[in-house]
């Protein structure tokens, strides 16, 4: 009880049993560095693996692609226009 007492007394509450609050500078910039990796780094990688991979995937690991897609939509939506990953042309002997 005497515990509970001084941590009102002090205005910490017992769940975050008086943790120093981190500078909003350095958790602004850690929201911009996840934010980058998982609309950015993570998805270009995936483009990446996509190609090497697709026509040679067991069926399991073609089940972690559409989950890796799923998770990853909104950045593979961000770099689709600026990258193309067409087959390239076929030269055709007459």
């Amino acid at each position: 009880m005497r515990n509970a007492m001084s941590a009102k007394q002090t205005g910490c509450s017992i769940a975050s049993r008086c943790l120093p609050r981190p500078e909003p500078m350095i958790v602004a910039l850690l929201y911009l560095a996840l934010s980058g990796v998982y609309l950015l780094v993570v998805p270009a990688a995936l483009y990446l693996y996509l190609q090497k991979r697709w026509y040679i995937a067991s069926s399991f690991e073609r089940g972690f692609m559409y989950f890796l897609v799923f998770f990853f939509f909104p950045g593979l939506l961000l770099l689709s226009p600026f990258l193309n990953f067409r087959p390239k042309r076929r030269q055709l002997q007459t």
